[in-house]
């Protein structure tokens, strides 16, 4: 699990606007994404949850 320790800013109404993170944990997260997706295709492809691609 990541954990994070996000900033908010806030607008007049005191509503949430923008999220902040440290650039660490912002970079953790994007790894984390881009494992994922790379775990997904994998499994795709070896589970065979795509369309069959043909070669002529």
């Amino acid at each position: 699990m990541i954990k994070v320790h996000p900033q908010y800013i806030v607008d007049e109404n005191q509503h949430r606007t923008r999220m902040l993170l440290s650039l660490a944990e912002g970079e953790k997260i994007l790894d984390f994404l881009k494992n994922s997706i790379d775990i997904h295709a994998y499994d795709e492809v070896k589970f065979g949850f795509h369309e069959p691609i043909l070669f002529e």
